[in-house]
């Protein structure tokens, strides 16, 4: 029988909250190859697949095992950077357990390395919540292409309309609307404000604390059929 509602979570800055570690890493690593940008910039256009960045601020200036040992080092250094800070955004461990517990499907659509996936996933024991998980490597476009949502959402097996996308980013939250998803916004990068324009987002909240994956499912799925 087909799940009637799944859930699927970007996982940087929306799982962890590790976005300003990112950042820092990026400009870093970006200085040290000829680029100083600040901070704000970074945040500005650090943003997708490694790649994507890469070609995004360079154009053909490094070839692709150049742009691939670039990112293998930048990601090492937000891996050392962020070990001891690791931790789930408030509430999470809560409502992964309320989730599964209710049957609902999750998964995970991300633009991090499968090294930065595991490092998370592995090292806070919470790969058993998800059913499937697609990070950079499983996707030939990044967001905001509907590609990752809707690759996750046909491995849950549940209708892309009927499923939540927890994002902490406007390109996230276009991602979602190219998908035919609504989202939830944590706001641990960008403000609120940010997301007016996008009326797929139902709501954007600090954290996890007090949300329902079941009160969430009727809102969307009950009130639809409705």
């Amino acid at each position: 029988m087909q799940p009637e509602f799944g859930i699927i979570f970007d996982m940087d800055g929306t799982m962890v909250d590790n976005m300003m570690v990112h950042h820092h890493a990026w400009q870093a690593k970006l200085a040290e190859v000829g680029l100083a940008l600040t901070l704000d910039e970074v945040i500005a256009h650090c943003h997708g697949r490694n790649d994507e960045i890469l070609q995004r601020l360079f154009g053909e200036r490094f070839t692709s095992e150049q742009r691939r040992r670039i990112s293998q080092e930048k990601e090492a250094q937000y891996r050392l950077i962020f070990r001891d800070q690791l931790r789930l955004i408030d509430g999470l461990p809560q409502f992964l357990e309320a989730a599964r517990a209710a049957g609902i499907p999750m998964g995970i659509g991300t633009a991090a390395n499968i090294e930065n996936v595991d490092f998370v996933l592995d090292q806070l024991g919470i790969r058993p919540y998800f059913s499937a998980v697609l990070c950079e490597r499983d996707v030939t476009r990044g967001k905001p292409d509907p590609e990752f949502f809707h690759k996750v959402a046909d491995q849950l097996g549940v209708p892309y309309g009927n499923c939540l996308v927890f994002e902490d980013s406007p390109v996230g939250a276009r991602a979602a609307r190219n998908a035919g998803m609504n989202a939830l916004i944590l706001t641990t990068t960008h403000r609120e404000a940010e997301f007016a324009e996008f009326e797929n987002v139902l709501a954007c909240v600090p954290d996890y604390t007090g949300l329902d994956p079941l009160e969430l499912r009727n809102r969307l799925v009950v009130n639809a059929a409705g």
